[in-house]
């Protein structure tokens, strides 16, 4: 059989008999695994067989062939202190036997960097695969079904996914311009219900880069204490500080100054560390609740964090040179998109940055397939969320190699001249309306639209 990258395998047909209802809710779900185009996507409208790119099974683009700013890899990558200190530690000693969930000095280190909280009788961390992985113990472990979760539209793909297979439903929260496109609480107040079991807090914000005041989230606290919710806390983005004026505010630390509130925290070291190939993550809050997720993790995976993992994410951690040298790499790669192409709403935090392209005649999925064309990868705004689904893409500015954002300069008003055409919007409303889901056929509306 011809090698071919998971990420672009579709088996033919409706799921099996055999597949679960949950599962079958998470196949169907928009923001689900496939169910939002990317560029992966642009290959078949563009006629090419996606295994010709992704050779050998591989999930990346060729580099520096393709300019890639659509995947959230962090092009920068790891700390070359963190690879060798791996690379001493990879024995037979420490590969051999089942390592600890976290090394205590890890479990302290994640709590400090990544929570800006110590561990105390009131806040514990545990290891997770990654930050995603913290979303779904956290959903298993809390959620009920029929309960529901307030998220931000936009806010990150897999959210909603994670809390559907935990029966919940999501309940989605528009982010707005006039908010500074942040989670507004008196708007969070106002879709809470008896079933509201649970707010998503995703600071920064991905897609867009922005976070939260200190007020607003003190806000959110009083929310969590007066209406007995939990409010989760993801702060994959955290790392580099885009806005040298801005400051990210942890929200596990505000929840000390206000002990009936509950709230767990995840983070992980993929996006911020350029660490995702070692998957390590971590996830905290009250002792009995993280206990909880702990025990959701085992019954799921059973595997701890791997010990050559945890000895080169405590390696990332310290190494802050490494950060501050990604965050002028960023701030040159965004000042470089600004100049050129706008509008451009402007990250405070992360590695990526969203563009509003409402005026250039077109939709955004057909501005990512005149753009793959050209080989430059970007994403879409449909797969996160209603709020500009058809009027955003969103790119990676994190390739210290300054001709992947000089290419996608030189390119973007040809690529956005060639959607003005029309040419590719029948494949565009082809992939929709395929999707077989209401949100789909909405988006092909939109697309109609714009002829």
């Amino acid at each position: 059989m011809r090698a071919r990258s998971v990420l672009t395998w579709r088996p033919p047909g409706e799921p099996s008999w055999a597949t679960s209802d949950r599962a079958r809710k998470i196949l169907a779900d928009p923001q689900g695994f496939g169910n939002y185009m990317t560029y992966r996507d642009a290959y078949r409208i563009l006629g090419w067989d996606p295994a010709d790119i992704y050779t050998g099974g591989s999930i990346a683009l060729p580099r520096p062939e393709w300019a890639d700013l659509g995947w959230m890899a962090n092009h920068m990558g790891p700390s070359p202190a963190a690879v060798e200190a791996m690379r001493i530690a990879t024995t037979a000693e420490r590969t051999g036997p089942y390592s600890p969930d976290l090394e205590a000095g890890l479990r302290d280190l994640f709590a400090e960097k990544l929570f800006d909280r110590p561990r105390d009788d009131d806040f514990e961390v545990i290891g997770t695969e990654g930050a995603q992985a913290g979303v779904g113990y956290s959903a298993l472990a809390c959620l009920n079904p029929g309960d529901e979760v307030i998220v931000s539209d936009p806010g990150y793909f897999h959210f909603v996914p994670a809390l559907r297979l935990a029966g919940a439903e999501p309940v989605w929260v528009n982010l707005r311009a006039e908010d500074g496109w942040r989670l507004n609480p008196e708007v969070v107040a106002a879709a809470i219900t008896p079933r509201t079991r649970m707010i998503l807090v995703c600071d920064p914000l991905n897609p867009f880069g922005t976070v939260q005041t200190a007020d607003e989230l003190r806000a959110l606290l009083e929310i969590s204490e007066e209406h007995r919710v939990i409010l989760l806390s993801d702060t994959t983005h955290a790392a580099h500080r885009v806005d040298p004026g801005a400051r990210h505010h942890s929200l596990v630390a505000l929840a000390a100054e206000r002990p009936g509130a509950t709230v767990l925290a995840t983070s992980g070291l993929a996006h911020g560390y350029g660490l995702a190939g070692i998957r390590v993550g971590a996830l905290g809050g009250p002792p009995e609740l993280v206990r909880a997720c702990l025990q959701v993790k085992i019954a799921t995976v059973r595997l701890n964090t791997n010990a050559v993992a945890q000895i080169g994410a405590a390696a990332a951690l310290v190494d802050d040179g490494h950060q501050r040298a990604g965050e002028e790499v960023i701030r040159a790669n965004l000042a470089r998109v600004r100049a050129a192409v706008a509008p451009v709403i402007d990250p405070a935090y992360g590695f990526s940055c969203t563009l509003d392209v409402s005026n250039i005649g077109a939709s955004a999925q057909e501005l990512t397939v005149a753009l793959c064309k050209r080989k430059v990868a970007v994403y879409p705004g449909d797969g996160l969320g209603e709020v500009g689904a058809t009027t955003t893409i969103r790119v990676n500015l994190s390739d210290p190699d300054p001709d992947a954002l000089e290419r996608f300069v030189a390119v973007f008003g040809e690529a956005a001249a060639e959607a003005a055409t029309g040419v590719w919007r029948d494949g565009v409303r082809r992939f929709f309306l395929d999707a077989g889901h209401e949100r789909g056929r909405r988006i092909a509306r939109r697309i109609d639209e714009n002829r």
